[in-house]
């Protein structure tokens, strides 16, 4: 139903550095969502988490990242955005689901008003994950960057990093947390 191989080999070359980080990073994702899905009592699409999260950052190689191997020329922070234009872009089947967790993924979601008073260089208008696929994904890109040691970060540091972006960012990922990781701290 979602073949995201053929997503990342249409953007990513074989030989292709960034390719490396993002199959690493999107694999770690990728594991943490499922595990966390797996754990949640709701139900949820298992196939769209596997294939969402291999595809989220999928829009990296537009933006200006040279320590992650992306020379492009846009900012960062529109990763998501220009990943979700080039997926809807494709002639593939249920690409709108696909396109909106890349869209909806950055930080624990991003307000209207979040964007216009950091003077973000986005579209004027809520990004927040809706689905409890978007969710789980959203939550699971925390754990991991995709830079230095890239291993799994702890509770405590990602609380600290979702600060950085005001509280409603941080209280946005608690509540992310609360509802599809609601039990021991521990178990992560």
């Amino acid at each position: 139903m979602y073949n995201y191989l053929e997503i990342i080999d249409f953007f990513y070359p074989e030989n292709d550095p960034a390719r490396e980080i993002l199959l690493l990073h999107s694999t770690q994702v990728r594991n943490k969502a499922l595990w966390i899905a797996g754990h949640f009592p709701g139900k949820v699409d298992m196939e769209l988490i596997a294939a969402g999260a291999m595809v989220h950052d999928i829009g990296i190689r537009f933006c200006n990242a040279p320590d992650i191997g992306c020379f492009g020329e846009d900012d960062y922070i529109l990763h998501g955005i220009l990943g979700a234009e080039s997926i809807r872009a494709l002639d593939i089947d249920n690409k709108e689901a696909l396109a909106r967790i890349c869209e909806r993924h950055t930080g624990s979601g991003i307000s209207a008003s979040e964007i216009r008073k950091q003077q973000l260089p986005l579209p004027e208008k809520d990004f927040f994950p809706e689905t409890a696929e978007e969710k789980i994904i959203c939550l699971a890109d925390k754990f991991f960057s995709k830079s230095g040691n890239m291993m799994e970060k702890p509770l405590e540091k990602i609380r600290k990093s979702m600060l950085k972006f005001g509280d409603d960012s941080l209280k946005r990922f608690e509540n992310l947390y609360e509802v599809y990781c609601g039990f021991s701290e521990n178990n992560l």
